[in-house]
């Protein structure tokens, strides 16, 4: 009986299956795509390193907004002097003072521009980085300007084409540098295409860059649980160098990832909370449907309680077709839904959209438990209407 009401009227039938399919696909593709800007954030993160420690020259409440970006001033420059002060701790396995820019690079008769990051060669072992030719930089004195460099695959290919970069020289603004490796490393890495980089000592950088501070130093713990103690002994250490005052912000990696995994999960149920409303308009239409479904079939109802139909018979009747019109708007929203998250994969390959388990069960869920509350109250109207008015039809 309730597949043969659904069907009596295909067009109202259809638009209401259709509402409820649209919220149910929106929640899961909101709610995906909150959970894949999580997951890639996570892994861009995870793709700096472990056990790490960010210093940041300024603090947040000095510089006006995030330590360390382009636009705060900052009371104090953090030099390389600082970077080597950091390893007299015992907490502290590698250290990577990170100069960063973009200046023209030469070779030969051809040219273009690339991210110039000038470090320390503690910085292959902090980001897990490998070289597919050659050596990375040579460790020693930070101080020291060593005109040496080290490429990124796409700078190899489109400066040296088929000749051989290892040994070869580079010029970079006005210096030039001997190419002593190439990364095997690609992809992006917190907004940094290494297939673009050129990597030179820090000195040499800050000298290429005519800059006075350093962007950031990046520290090495020997473990994730020493990250707090050098944590600890990295402020320490930088507030006897800064004259007793806290003129920079160290954090660990674990606290930034925990930090955006909160903002991005709150952000997640808030966008699906968005998608959820779509499901209270159908729910909406759902009641409209079922109180005319109720008003065209008033005969129907009075000679069903004439024959002795109870009304929790009439009752389930019209709960049982609002629910099952809920259900199949759901399965085909969660088909839809799946579909809408390969196809925006192909757009964003960046992004990983497999939805959430919760997502696949609670959005269904959500759609069949608003069917039945919005077609609870025709239903209560239907079962009761009386036997004699209704076989009147009126």
């Amino acid at each position: 009986m309730v597949r043969r009401a659904a069907l009596r009227h295909p067009a109202r039938s259809g638009l209401l299956v259709l509402s409820v399919a649209v919220g149910v696909a929106a929640v899961i593709v909101l709610a995906s795509l909150g959970e894949g800007a999580r997951r890639y954030i996570g892994d861009e993160f995870a793709s700096l390193g472990t056990h790490l420690v960010l210093v940041l020259p300024g603090r947040a409440e000095t510089a006006g907004g995030i330590p360390g970006m382009i636009g705060g001033q900052t009371p104090r420059d953090l030099t390389i002097a600082d970077a080597t002060a950091l390893r007299r701790s015992s907490a502290v396995r590698e250290v990577a003072p990170v100069a960063v820019g973009e200046a023209l690079v030469l070779h030969g008769g051809r040219s273009r521009q690339s991210a110039i990051f000038g470090t320390s060669a503690d910085l292959l072992p902090l980001r897990h980085w490998k070289m597919a030719q050659g050596r990375f930089l040579a460790p020693g004195d930070l101080e020291r300007a060593a005109a040496e460099c080290v490429i990124g695959a796409r700078v190899q290919r489109e400066l040296f084409g088929s000749e051989p970069a290892l040994g070869g020289w580079l010029r970079v603004g006005d210096r030039r540098f001997r190419v002593v490796g190439v990364l095997a490393t690609e992809g992006r890495s917190i907004g940094i295409d290494v297939q673009d980089l050129v990597i030179v000592p820090v000195a040499a950088a800050m000298q290429l860059l005519n800059s006075s501070s350093l962007f950031r130093i990046m520290v090495g713990a020997p473990s994730r649980e020493s990250m707090e103690r050098a944590k600890r002994d990295v402020e320490a250490i930088l507030v006897a160098r800064h004259q007793g005052e806290r003129d920079v912000t160290v954090i660990t990696q674990d606290a930034v990832l925990k930090t955006f995994d909160r903002i991005l999960r709150a952000v997640t149920l808030a966008i699906a909370g968005i998608g959820g409303v779509s499901l209270v308009v159908a729910g909406v239409l759902i009641t409209n449907v079922m109180l005319v479904a109720v008003s065209q079939r008033t005969a129907e109802i009075g000679l069903l309680v004439a024959l002795g139909a109870t009304r929790g018979r009439i009752l389930g009747l019209f709960l049982g077709e609002a629910g099952a019109l809920a259900l199949v708007g759901a399965l085909a929203g969660l088909a839809v839904g799946i579909a809408s998250n390969l196809g925006l994969e192909q757009a964003l390959p960046q992004l990983d959209l497999t939805p959430p388990l919760w997502v696949l069960a609670a959005g269904p869920a959500v759609a069949l438990g608003t069917g039945l509350l919005a077609g609870a109250a025709p239903a209560r109207r239907a079962a009761a209407l009386d036997p004699v008015v209704a076989l009147r039809g009126s």
